[in-house]
């Protein structure tokens, strides 16, 4: 049978992107992985995350980690002019996405009411901290206040015990959250427009990707019990930490065999799955003595072979570069002014069709002059006179 030939998805799909910083950006991106136009409008002095390092000679590579395989336009949406641009590009599009603070775009009569009267099949996604409706849905919110106020903070602080404060955050979880069930979300708008027509608002609240993270935590609230949970710790290892889940009955068997520890099988403490969850402190703790003797590696090979799930704490570096991660194509090439970098594909293949970072960064402005040409039909004194009166910026 002959392979079907390899295409992109989301080819033929337009979006015009107005988001900034991490949420919108990350989703935005994944959707251009999959094959979308989109069409990234920046302000005239461009996206905040441009300046964000690591940088190389003035281009940010976390810029282009959340900005590859777009097209950027500089337009001042302050401008009248400015606005009526990016409405015309939204009549030429199937998708807008945006990510300021609620009635921003409004102000700009570039919300869903407004542009769907000139596209009504538009679907059209806000990402806010805390939601469109509400009593905080007008409060700024970057992901750390989120991991506050959604409980995700005092729960990992809970779970420490021996801490005096919340731990920090470096990670902003819920930016990575919110930009995946927005592109969930989107995907899902764009079928139902298919199956039956018609367009379609998106509200997405950093605040309740959050909440969603919680799974165990949401129920035990409501219903707690007493009980205190096994939670998965480090173990010292000679020249690090390991992590070790023998969460079924085999897994624990294996284990004991493993480390030859053959006796816990019959210890009362750890036979059963309810005796050792009440003592997993005391299992854990006679495992770290067989787990510090030895280097990391020697820990995992032996209890991953013995089909025991485990794994040595690695570095960022070390994990982009593991063996498994290359032979999985995880992460790809892209490019801008100062030269190539690596980021993550998205972490789903499809056998068909292709799904892959695209590796050009725009420059600022790049694709101002081409868009507006090719999409709007304006000719080249038009758009010199835009750029003169500074409502658009480009090459």
């Amino acid at each position: 049978m002959n392979p079907l030939p390899v295409s992109q998805p989301l080819a033929g799909i337009r979006i015009v992107d107005f988001t900034s910083m991490i949420a919108g950006p990350y989703c935005s991106r994944m959707l251009a992985d999959c094959g979308a136009e989109v069409l990234k409008i920046e302000e005239l002095s461009g996206d905040h995350m441009r300046k964000a390092k690591p940088l190389r000679r003035g281009h940010s590579t976390y810029f282009g980690h959340l900005n590859c395989g777009k097209q950027s336009l500089a337009i001042d949406l302050k401008a009248a002019e400015g606005r009526d641009i990016a409405a015309e590009l939204v009549s030429t599009s199937d998708v807008v996405l945006e990510n300021f603070r609620p009635g921003v775009m409004k102000r700009l009569k570039l919300d869903y009411a407004t542009l769907a009267t000139r596209r009504p099949d538009l679907i059209y996604c806000s990402i806010s901290g805390f939601g469109q409706s509400g009593p905080r849905a007008d409060h700024p919110a970057y992901a750390p206040v989120v991991h506050a106020a959604s409980g995700y903070d005092r729960t990992q602080f809970d779970y420490q015990g021996d801490q005096d404060r919340p731990a920090k955050t470096g990670i902003f979880v819920a930016d990575v959250l919110a930009a995946v069930y927005a592109f969930g979300a989107i995907q899902t708008a764009l079928v139902g427009r298919l199956r039956h027509g018609g367009g379609q608002f998106i509200d997405v609240a950093l605040m309740d990707s959050m909440i969603n993270l919680l799974v165990y935590e949401c129920q035990a609230a409501q219903f707690p019990d007493g009980t205190k949970r096994h939670l998965y710790a480090p173990l010292v290892a000679l020249d690090g930490f390991v992590i070790v889940t023998p969460i079924n009955q085999r897994n624990f068997e294996q284990l004991a065999d493993a480390t030859g520890n053959s006796a816990w099988k019959t210890d009362e403490r750890f036979a059963q799955q309810e005796a050792r969850s009440e003592n997993w402190h005391a299992l854990m703790s006679e495992l770290e003595q067989w787990t510090k003797v030895r280097p990391a590696r020697q820990c995992e090979d032996i209890l991953m072979s013995a089909g025991v799930p485990c794994s040595r704490y690695l570095t960022v570096s070390e994990a982009i570069t593991d063996p498994q991660t290359v032979s999985r194509g995880t992460m790809a090439r892209a490019e801008d002014a100062a030269g190539s970098f690596l980021v993550p594909n998205a972490p789903f293949k499809f056998a068909h069709d292709e799904i892959a970072a695209r590796p050009q960064v725009p420059a600022l402005g790049q694709h101002t002059r081409q868009v507006l040409r090719e999409s709007l039909g304006m000719n080249l004194d038009q758009i010199d006179q835009l750029v003169k009166r500074s409502v658009i910026a480009g090459a």
